[in-house]
């Protein structure tokens, strides 16, 4: 039986090559998600690790403003420094004074970095500040700087260049040195500009005597841990001492469950898909097989092999075929991870890190689920062709069963119903999901039925309607070679359906809610905002200005939880964005000791909320106004008195402008324009603009997510081909008849190249009904209005029918090459 085994492998080795690549990519997609993920692990572990590696305590505020990593912290006297200096077992206590800072590059633009900005002290301890010189020298005199390597890179700046430093406020500056974090141009995709101490003072915390953090290197004869007992018993209430090594673990176990755990999550996903892609594929491929097979099987039936000898065989060939794919998947994922950090980077999600990590629980993880994927899609098959009895040796010929059962077509119909009745009647993600998935389970399992129905497509000409009538002869054939097309076209529908509505309703929100002319931002994704305080009473002094409304960002502490607070002038404000919904007092009313917050926020009229600010006071505010959700402001405002005296920089997020009347637009554009130059240029919209910015945001998501849905949808196309290729193969005999009464090869091309394309529009048509479906399902979860994006799904569709022609292409040659007497020679 093994020489059975080895024997048909061998020769059937072209028929495998579409299991083997469908089983190659699921793995290669896996493996390139495992190594991504490591690859951002070990880069990020190193970042802060490096950053913190000769810091032996660091003294900071003791409440964090936030979850994520490095969140902001209340600044601590400047008077401790003393203190902590004066502590037994302290070798160097530095001050650090950090805040925002953008640096405009040689063109006096702002240098676009994909990280926070940071501007702050130069901290001249070699073991302390992981940023060393490589070239000029560190800063010494008042409006001295040093830049990391990477963004003078990117700005063109050079040692002795003089540029603008906004910290918001424009600060001119001299480039003094280029400096390196460790090895790397910066720290990630950070900007650095490092200042003296007296300017980051002056600068950044407006000459306040307060520090951001102290930084302490011990003497070497006490522990890391003993040392910061010792500084905390000296310490006032609300700042605290902890290690380097704990402020390491803080900050990479934040990223770890966040960051890390999305990336994880969402690569995770698309693998997933890209799996259950080709083991549909497989098992489609190994049910072709087995039924062309059936003479064979049963021969060996006749000569003696029983039926758990023929279902070994199987299992065994997918198992052989299983490990050698998966072996290659892991080893071309590799390479497929470099290509979609390439992706992310080129679509505006940077990865920053260099080279790849590629640990062996890759191939521990990987290999398994590719052989047990492969072994599992050939179950089915396998017990089909244990069942095989000997007398099937003695008939021309076999295929598979043309129909469905019973208990496949009951059970199909019972999981759609209750698919469905969890999509359209479940409140909760979790439900719906659950429900989508059973829909999808359900419509898998009733495609042979739909066969009949959806390929009944009007076609015109001889080879038409032949490759229509060979479509519809085995519908379960038909079904399980669309189905992996169905299950990638039908994600890829389901996410631009999502995002189609999710732009429309962004884009009506913003519409709505502005109602001045032109909006300002900087473009930062990172921080709360990059826009110096002074823009809007620079503009409001243009004559052909109206209105201006500034609006910032910070965080702080709102009823014992982490919160984003907006805050602005409330008048001015409220003539320029629009709230809806309101209930309480006006937002033109805001004012000291008062709070907004949308509906959502989870807090009511009338709350009495605890803060806690950036400075680290505390003082309570009361809920006088409730709104819908805006998109413009947040979900909690403040007046801008109140926060103002707890910020050390002033600044802005956005700046909304109203012209005056009888200015055109072209001419406002152009004052502001001309005013917003001595702030590093940032971007001026119209209302047209702003609606589109956010939508341009999740086009930009999409268009991610179509790289990702890319290899579930190429393994569906080669399911495809390889169906095509074995049908010719089984149908070689009809071929050559169809040849022998004077069909031409260009017929026969035309023949397969319709089936190709009939059976990707059965797939293209099924998956994008059922990801439409699907899409406004959790649409409506999420609270969005729903918006179909035709001309996206029209791209599909007819994408679909290209992709059908592509992928028989391959067959379509084989067919017409055919040797006419040979191929009716077959058997």
């Amino acid at each position: 039986m093994r020489r059975v085994l080895l024997s048909g492998i061998s020769s059937r080795r072209r028929r495998l090559a579409g299991t083997f690549l469908a089983v190659l990519l699921g793995v290669a997609f896996l493996a390139a998600t495992l190594t991504m993920t490591a690859t951002m692990t070990s880069a990020i572990d190193g970042f802060f690790t490096r950053a913190n590696a000769g810091i032996d305590v660091v003294v900071r505020g003791g409440t964090a403003l936030g979850d994520g990593p490095n969140p902001a912290r209340a600044p601590i006297p400047g008077s401790l420094l003393s203190t902590v200096r004066n502590t037994p077992g302290v070798a160097v206590a530095e001050p650090v004074v950090e805040g925002f800072g953008q640096l405009l590059g040689r063109d006096g633009t702002a240098i676009a970095v994909n990280g926070p900005r940071v501007a702050g002290s130069w901290v001249p301890d070699r073991e302390l500040n992981p940023y060393h010189v490589v070239e000029g020298r560190p800063p010494a005199n008042s409006g001295d700087v040093v830049v990391n390597q990477a963004t003078a890179e990117a700005g063109n700046l050079h040692v002795g260049d003089r540029t603008t430093l906004l910290t918001p406020a424009p600060r001119p500056v001299r480039v003094v040195g280029i400096v390196r974090f460790g090895d790397s141009g910066g720290f990630g995709a950070t900007s650095y500009v490092g200042l003296t101490p007296a300017d980051a003072t002056a600068f950044v915390v407006g000459g306040k005597n307060q520090l951001s953090s102290i930084q302490v290197r011990s003497d070497d004869e006490i522990s890391r841990a003993t040392l910061a007992e010792r500084i905390t018993k000296s310490l006032p209430t609300g700042v605290e001492a902890v290690t380097g090594d704990a402020a390491t673990d803080e900050t990479t176990s934040a990223i770890e469950d966040g960051f890390l755990t999305f990336l994880r999550a969402l690569l995770g996903a698309f693998a997933g898909v890209a799996l259950l892609v080709a083991v549909l594929s497989i098992h489609n491929t190994f049910a072709i097989l087995v039924a062309q097979r059936t003479r064979e099987t049963a021969l060996l039936r006749a000569v003696g092999a029983t039926r758990r000898q023929v279902l070994a065989g199987v299992l065994a060939e997918a198992l052989i075929v299983g490990v050698v794919a998966s072996g290659a998947g892991v080893a071309a994922g590799y390479g497929l991870a470099g290509l979609l950090k390439a992706a992310f980077g080129a679509l505006g999600f940077d990865a920053p890190v260099d080279g790849l990590v590629f640990p062996l629980s890759t191939v521990a993880i990987c290999v398994p689920v590719g052989v047990v994927a492969t072994v599992v899609a050939a179950v089915t098959p396998a017990v089909r062709a244990s069942r095989v009895a000997p007398i099937e040796a003695l008939r021309e010929a076999a295929a598979e069963a043309p129909r469905i059962s019973r208990v496949r077509a009951v059970a199909g119909a019972g999981l759609a119903v209750a698919g469905l009745v969890a999509v359209g009647a479940g409140s909760a993600v979790f439900v719906v999901g659950v429900g989508a998935v059973l829909v999808v389970a359900g419509v898998l399992a009733l495609a042979p039925l739909l066969v009949g129905p959806l390929a009944a497509t009007p076609v015109r000409g001889v080879t038409a309607r032949l490759a229509r009538g060979n479509t519809r002869r085995n519908p379960r054939r038909t079904a399980g070679a669309a189905a992996a097309l169905l299950i990638g076209v039908g994600v890829v529908t389901l996410f631009t359906v999502a995002a189609g509505s999710l732009k429309a309703s962004s884009t009506s929100d913003v519409e709505t809610a502005f109602r001045g002319d032109f909006a300002i931002s900087s473009g930062q994704r990172f921080g709360n905002g990059s826009l110096s305080a002074d823009i809007a009473p620079a503009l409001a002094r243009l004559p052909q200005v109206a209105t201006v409304a500034s609006v910032g960002s910070g965080q702080a502490v709102l009823a014992g939880q982490g919160a984003q607070v907006s805050f602005a002038d409330p008048p001015s404000l409220a003539r320029l964005v629009s709230f809806a919904d309101v209930t309480g007092a006006d937002i033109s009313e805001l004012g000291p000791g008062q709070v907004a917050v949308s509906a959502d926020s989870g807090h009511s009229l009338g709350d009495r909320l605890s803060v806690r600010y950036p400075d680290g006071v505390r003082s309570t505010v009361v809920v006088t106004t409730v709104y819908r959700a805006n998109p413009l402001v947040g979900s909690v405002l403040l007046d801008t008195s109140e926060w103002a005296p707890h910020s050390s920089q002033a600044l802005a997020k956005s700046v909304y402008v109203g012209l005056a009347d009888g200015v055109s637009p072209a001419d406002g554009r152009k004052a502001l324009t001309s005013a917003l130059r001595p702030f590093g240029n940032p971007t001026l919209s119209d209302a047209d603009e702003l609606a589109g910015a956010n939508a341009d945001a999740i086009g930009q998501l999409l268009n991610l997510v179509y790289v990702l849905l890319a290899i579930a949808v190429i393994t569906a196309l080669l399911g495809i081909a390889n169906t095509l290729s074995l049908g010719v193969h089984e149908r070689t005999r009809e071929l050559g008849l169809l040849r022998a009464v004077g069909a031409t090869r260009r017929q026969v091309r035309s023949l397969v190249r319709w089936e190709s394309v009939l059976i990707a529009l059965f797939g293209t048509v099924l998956g994008a009904a059922l990801g439409t479906a699907l899409g406004w399902a959790l649409v409506r979860v999420a609270g969005s209005s729903f918006a179909v994006p035709a001309v996206p799904l029209a791209v599909i569709v007819v994408g679909g029918a290209a992709a059908g022609l592509l992928a028989g292409a391959r067959p379509t040659r084989t067919a017409a090459r055919l040797d006419v007497l040979r191929a009716i020679a077959t058997e």
